[in-house]
């Protein structure tokens, strides 16, 4: 099977990616094949949904492919973002540098807002305390010799909703 793209801005999706993408929103069965149990509800094969879904990432349709964590039911009560003011020519190495760490969740490059916002380099830090989340943030400091560069603890205050995308708000009937 082959998805063509109609126009470079509309990728063309058809009823069975539709059905598909209603499929995985709410996130894929706790299986051992995931991909084949959807299969199995849509009438697919295992390897059709795979090929469905690359296509669809491939295309755009699909952005990115990942978990939502509850990090409070895991016991990770403590939760900062870390923003740094970090020179431009050095943001990509002092993310990879943050990035490396399993207690880093996230990481990513922002444009600055001067005058009221310089930093650039975001990183989220989850932990069980926020003694926790303090000895992670000296552990990168000290590793990735960050001492020098401004930066800001912001612990979460309030969790939102987590969830992904929501690409049919309407049920599609799925066998």
């Amino acid at each position: 099977m082959e998805h063509s793209l109609p126009t470079p801005h509309r990728p063309r999706v058809d009823d069975a990616d539709r059905r598909l993408l209603a499929a995985i929103q709410h996130g894929l069965p706790l299986v051992s094949r995931p991909y084949a149990e959807i299969a199995s509800r849509l009438g697919l094969s295992e390897a059709e949904v795979i090929t469905r879904l690359t296509c669809l990432r491939d295309t755009g349709v699909i952005r990115r492919f990942g978990v939502v964590v509850r990090h409070r039911e895991l016991g990770y009560a403590a939760n900062a973002m870390v923003v740094w003011d970090v020179p431009d020519d050095r943001v990509t190495e002092l993310g990879c540098c943050l990035a490396g760490f399993d207690f880093i969740t996230l990481c990513y490059r922002r444009p600055r807002r001067p005058p009221h916002w310089r930093y650039n380099l975001y990183c989220m830090i989850h932990g069980k305390s926020r003694d926790e989340v303090f000895a992670h943030l000296e552990w990168m400091v000290n590793h990735c010799r960050l001492q020098a560069l401004p930066h800001e603890v912001l612990f979460s205050r309030r969790r939102f909703k987590q969830c992904g995308a929501v690409y049919e708000r309407q049920p599609i009937a799925v066998s």
